[in-house]
């Protein structure tokens, strides 16, 4: 039997937040380097819209928002990695993972509830700090009231809860490969790429620009983006939404399956 809690997951998502709260170190050093590189893709950008006004719908300062925003979710929406999905394909090839499934826990469950307390530590550690040292640096777009800053975090959220899904599924298959680096480093570069991470979607042309931003992908870092630009409001804004959660929901459905069959496989082996 399965214990479906919220006390349950509110820990384990406390816990995952104060986990990643002890790499004190490695917390600057990525503060430091999304800070650096923001100010490298900030002046490219400046030059680029510079040449090409109003490029993909943005002025300078919404595309100057847009790095600094995409820097401040790099490590939230671990586009390059980082996340739980090394630690659980280890726990596959070792075969621990068998004691896991045991557990009387929703599996997929806690793992999520684990990488969003990873995520929030880095939204507040890794997030805040480029985006105001951003602000201060450039003329960013950036809202005055709360409501648009409140559908930020929801579609920060959700975009979260998209990436686990995703990186979920490249671990899981770490029970037919034995080592998912592969398939891990082809959904990385996918994601770099189709994200937004180094360039908005909204500047890829034709037929490219129109997948890219209907491949989940672009619910990490694009639509939380656009959200907190102001381009979308009313329904539009909640086409947004109903976008990143309707993602979120096929890919952990798919996840589960595969959480099912793969479970059913080790129970076969045990016995």
């Amino acid at each position: 039997m399965y214990v479906h809690t919220g006390w349950l997951y509110a820990r384990v998502v406390a816990g995952g937040f104060r986990r990643h709260a002890t790499y004190r170190t490695a917390t600057a050093a990525g503060v430091f380097t999304n800070t650096v590189f923001g100010f490298i893709l900030a002046y490219t950008f400046i030059a680029l819209w510079d040449e090409r006004p109003g490029l993909g719908g943005y002025d300078v300062s919404d595309a100057l928002t847009f790095v600094w925003v995409s820097q401040g979710l790099l490590a939230v929406m671990a586009t390059m990695g980082g996340g739980f999905e090394d630690e659980l394909m280890e726990r596959i090839r070792s075969g621990d993972i068998a004691i896991d499934l045991y557990r009387p826990v929703d599996f997929q469950g806690w793992w999520l509830a684990a990488d969003l307390g990873r995520g929030a530590f880095q939204l507040l550690g890794r997030g805040v700090v480029p985006l105001a040292v951003g602000a201060l640096a450039f003329p960013l777009a950036l809202p005055d009231g709360p409501s648009r800053w409140l559908a930020f975090l929801l579609a920060v959220l959700l975009g979260a809860i998209v990436s686990f899904a995703i990186r979920y599924l490249v671990a899981l298959t770490a029970f037919w490969l034995l080592d998912g680096a592969g398939v891990a480093q082809i959904a990385f570069l996918a994601g770099i790429f189709f994200s937004g991470m180094l360039l908005p979607l909204n500047v890829f042309p034709g037929a490219l620009g129109e997948v890219a931003r209907a491949l989940p992908w672009s619910a990490l870092i694009q639509v939380p983006a656009d959200v907190l630009l102001g381009q979308y409001s009313g329904a539009r804004l909640w086409g947004a939404f109903a976008f990143q959660a309707g993602w979120a929901v096929a890919l952990l459905l798919v996840g589960r399956l595969l959480q099912t069959v793969a479970t059913r496989r080790v129970v076969v082996q045990g016995g």
